[in-house]
């Protein structure tokens, strides 16, 4: 009696397996969409709980999405304050006079600045993005093709290109120093036609803020239209696949109950 009952749940097992395999396909993007809202609202969450002062919840926060993230506070989000980015000079002149990223990172804002978001505004930019799109891309999930693998490449040279160029120059330069954060061959290239302030830093509005923000929303679109077609190909394929599986038992069952012979 103990091999059937072993056979039943089994059978059982699968079944509840197929159900929500075939549910999860039928809505992947739904899923994906929740967690990317949770995964960037988090990070959101970090100034909310320091402004209220809940600090072991906020720190948590912190903690956990810098190992994510090199959050360094003048290419962050500070929410509750007078400005929404802050200069590298404002954070040395109220935290610490150091270009250490190690120790720089660790500022996250006061009451009189704000709290920073628990990652960088590029991260914000990466990771929103795909969002975003990939709710544009459900009403033309049907017409659109995948892009190629070159194509996806293409989209996040940018983002490398921007990455790299920062790294090397804080290499070279240090913090605060740096071809890409006086941008002086940029300066050259258009003249001087901008305010100094396009030019230095990494504040809101600047070049080096723009250029976070264009190829941040370069790379969602990429992803989105890199995998995205691929995933709902894949997803109808095996619901396509489950729900025949199903009516084909469902048929069988039907003939058992009218004690038909089975095809």
């Amino acid at each position: 009696m103990a091999a059937p009952s072993l056979s039943n749940n089994s059978r059982s097992n699968a079944v509840l397996l197929n159900k929500a395999l075939y549910w999860f396909s039928r809505h992947w993007l739904s899923a994906i969409s929740l967690i990317l809202i949770v995964f960037n609202g988090l990070p959101w969450l970090a100034p909310l709980f320091m402004e209220q002062g809940w600090e072991r919840a906020g720190n948590s926060i912190y903690l956990i999405y810098g190992v994510l993230c090199h959050q360094m506070p003048q290419r962050s989000f500070f929410l509750f304050g007078p400005s929404p980015m802050i200069p590298l000079e404002t954070v040395q002149a109220i935290w610490q006079d150091t270009a250490n990223p190690l120790i720089l990172r660790q500022f996250v804002g006061d009451t009189a600045v704000g709290w920073k978001v628990a990652w960088s505004d590029r991260m914000v930019y990466m990771y929103t993005s795909p969002l975003l799109f990939g709710l544009a891309f459900w009403p033309l999930r049907r017409r659109l093709k995948p892009l190629s693998l070159w194509g996806f490449l293409l989209f996040l040279l940018p983002m490398a290109v921007d990455g790299t160029t920062h790294i090397l120059s804080e290499l070279l330069g240090g913090i605060g120093g740096g071809f890409r954060y006086t941008n002086g061959w940029l300066a050259a290239l258009t003249n001087n036609i901008f305010p100094v302030t396009f030019y230095t830093g990494d504040a809101f509005g600047s070049f080096n803020a723009w250029m976070r923000l264009l190829t941040g929303i370069l790379f969602g679109l990429g992803v989105v239209l890199f995998a995205y077609p691929r995933l709902q190909a894949t997803f109808d394929q095996t619901a396509n696949q489950i729900f025949l599986k199903f009516r084909k038992a469902e048929m069988a069952a039907i003939l058992r109950e009218q004690r038909l012979p089975d095809l």
